[in-house]
């Protein structure tokens, strides 16, 4: 085996194709444009629109590879090539086309790569203009062919069909003594390939060579490419046909339009869903561990000073108290407080923490904590200046029965997500789901306008306007959008300021994860505000999320939406879905922020998952982690 070395990527315009970069995927038409031109310009279409990197051709000049005597008489050479020639000297594009192939690739976005078949080809090709070549299986063993790519400059992408080990091994000794850069494809050259015989491991043997990896997949179906990228490819090759019934060499092993376009798609999800190798725990399976998981909790009312004892202890969910793993730590504690039935054990049970103090001094504006009826009384000790009241679809009846006087606090309410398993959805196409949804809406805000005596000042609803799917997006997002401002326009808002939300782009409902199609862009609540002169709730994990999705400046984000916010939810991010994070643990920039959010006036919540539990020391610490800007 040749010296690995150190693993060097290529490197492209615009692109990198090596390991932790996302897979470099070649749709081949190769030679199933059966020689026309429209055909041709056909696939070029159908790569771009399914989302490949590049799509390639190949390139001969038979003048140069063959005799005459061959070329003139093809029955006089043995079966297989009496077969193939007449083909190869049907499907042949001129030069001409070859150059409107290209200039319609450069105008579609898609980058053009070509297999030369000879030295000529070369030649043609460096006049076209490409900056990158593939090598044909055949030509693996090819040297003087390969000089003279390597001559060019430009990296190359080798396939290793029908090659020895011992003839891959001379190739990459000869080009990693030129210093050439180049990726090695696995590659089963039989059309279609059968399965039994792809011996997709060998990839991890071609890993050893110490330059990028791919597959050339010749086989029926879209499954193999995904196996071959589990096992380490960042290149896979397929090819393309119109119809896979036209005659040729390559249309039975190829896939057509749609199949291209699947492939990518799994292909990308599959790159998203092999991760890392590290434990990560999603935004959903986070609330998933409170919901779902068990805690220890008392069996009996425990007066304090007693010394805890196995009677004493029960297991008992949600998992909003201390792990049932700990339960040997909480034995023979002397607790410190008094516990009712049923009532959870907490991390301040086993050690001494103190309740952190809020810097109040560091606070400019009106802030608060979100809550719900259940932890209200708990979070307005904290005496925050307002109070978001997080409602459920049962909370619009729950009875509130308040002090005699009024809360010094300012109130907001989250109108509900969800109803019965269905999500709130002011966009839907469904008449009768998006009448439901005008219906719980209007009664949060008459609920709303029932709390509002018992609070100080205007009372605020924060409202999910929707516009989600499950399984695929949506594309007529202004359809949604007309469907929702219709709906605000039924809405009575009784004196409340309605306040819709930016939404993140895959956020996390009913324990699954959804795509969210409108409501996550800067315009789109910009164009939703201005036309019902309303207001919004500037989510910042939301935004970054967003940012991150589609590369996307936090600070060029929020500078557009903040003439338009009047509330805040403040809460870090990471990836695509990381929502919630506590203030500097995610990727959110807060030193070019809250320079911005000095600008304008509006009212502010920390929006950290899980911030209520430990007496809220989740919502404490972000809210103190803020007020060192000095600027909220």
């Amino acid at each position: 085996m040749v010296e690995p070395g150190p693993l060097k990527k290529i490197v492209l315009p615009g692109r990198e194709i090596g390991p932790d970069e996302p897979c470099f995927v070649i749709i081949e038409a190769g030679v199933n444009h059966n020689g026309s031109l429209e055909m041709a310009l056909q696939l070029v279409d159908a790569a771009a629109e399914a989302g490949g990197d590049a799509v390639k051709f190949q390139k001969r000049n038979l003048q140069s590879l063959y005799p005459p005597e061959l070329l003139d008489n093809p029955n006089s050479a043995e079966w297989a090539f009496q077969y193939i020639l007449p083909i190869l000297k049907e499907v042949e594009l001129s030069d001409d086309e070859f150059r409107q192939v290209k200039a319609h690739c450069d105008r579609r976005g898609i980058r053009f790569m070509c297999t030369p078949w000879d030295e000529a080809s070369v030649d043609f090709l460096e006049e076209v203009g490409v900056d990158i070549y593939k090598v044909a299986s055949a030509d693996l063993i090819n040297l003087p062919l390969l000089d003279k790519l390597v001559a060019t400059g430009k990296p190359l992408i080798l396939s290793t069909g029908m090659a020895l080990l011992e003839e891959i091994e001379c190739t990459v000794r000869f080009l990693k003594e030129r210093e050439a850069d180049f990726a090695l494809l696995h590659c089963v050259s039989t059309y279609p390939a059968p399965f039994e015989n792809l011996n997709l491991r060998f990839i991890e043997t071609l890993k050893q060579f110490g330059v990028p990896v791919g597959y050339s997949s010749h086989e029926r179906g879209i499954a193999m490419p995904l196996v071959a990228l589990t096992l380490g490819a960042c290149i896979i090759e397929k090819h393309i046909t119109l119809d896979r019934t036209l005659p040729g060499p390559d249309h039975a092993a190829s896939l057509e339009p749609h199949g291209i376009g699947k492939m990518l798609r799994d292909i990308r999800h599959a790159e998203q869903a092999l991760g890392r190798p590290v434990k990560e725990l999603s935004a959903m399976e986070r609330l998933n561990r409170h919901v779902l998981r068990k805690s220890l909790a008392a069996t009996q009312a425990i007066p304090a000073g007693s010394v805890l004892t196995p009677a004493m202890i029960k297991v008992m969910g949600p998992g909003k108290g201390l792990s049932p793993q700990r339960i040997n730590e909480l034995l023979g504690t002397v607790l410190r407080r008094d516990m009712k039935p049923d009532e959870y054990f907490s991390e301040q049970d086993l050690t001494h923490f103190a309740d952190q103090v809020i810097r109040r001094d560091r606070l400019r504006r009106t802030w608060g904590f979100k809550a719900r009826f259940h932890d209200l009384a708990d979070i307005l000790a904290k005496k925050p200046k307002l109070v978001e009241l997080h409602f459920s679809a049962e909370d619009v009846d729950y009875p509130f029965t308040p002090p005699a006087g009024p809360y010094p606090q300012q109130l907001f309410i989250h109108a509900p997500e969800f109803a019965h398993s269905r999500l709130l959805d002011l966009c839907s196409l469904d008449d009768a789901v998006r009448e439901q949804a005008i219906h719980l809406v209007q009664r949060t805000i008459d609920k709303a306008v029932e709390l509002r005596p018992h609070f100080t000042g205007p009372v605020g609803v924060v409202i999910h306007v929707g516009g989600m799917s499950m399984d695929e997006p949506i594309h007529d997002r202004e359809l949604l959008l007309r469907r929702a401002v219709d709906a605000f326009k039924q809405l009575d808002p009784r004196g409340t300021i309605l306040l819709p939300e930016n939404l993140p782009p895959r956020p996390w409902y009913l324990g699954g994860q959804w795509y969210q199609n409108v409501f996550i862009r800067p315009e789109e609540m910009i164009s939703f505000c201005q036309e019902l002169n309303v207001g919004m709730t500037l989510d910042i994990s939301h935004a970054q999320l967003f940012c991150n999705a589609y590369d996307v400046r936090l600070h060029d984000y929020v500078q557009l939406c903040l003439p338009y916010t009047r509330h805040l939810h403040l809460g870090d991010a990471a990836g695509l879905d990381g929502e919630g994070l506590q203030i500097g643990d995610g990727v959110v920039d807060w030193d070019t922020l809250m320079p911005l959010l000095a600008e304008e006036e509006f009212t502010w919540v920390p929006e950290i998952w899980s911030g209520h539990l430990n007496n809220a020391a989740g919502f404490v610490e972000a809210v103190n982690r803020l007020g060192r800007f000095g600027v909220i």
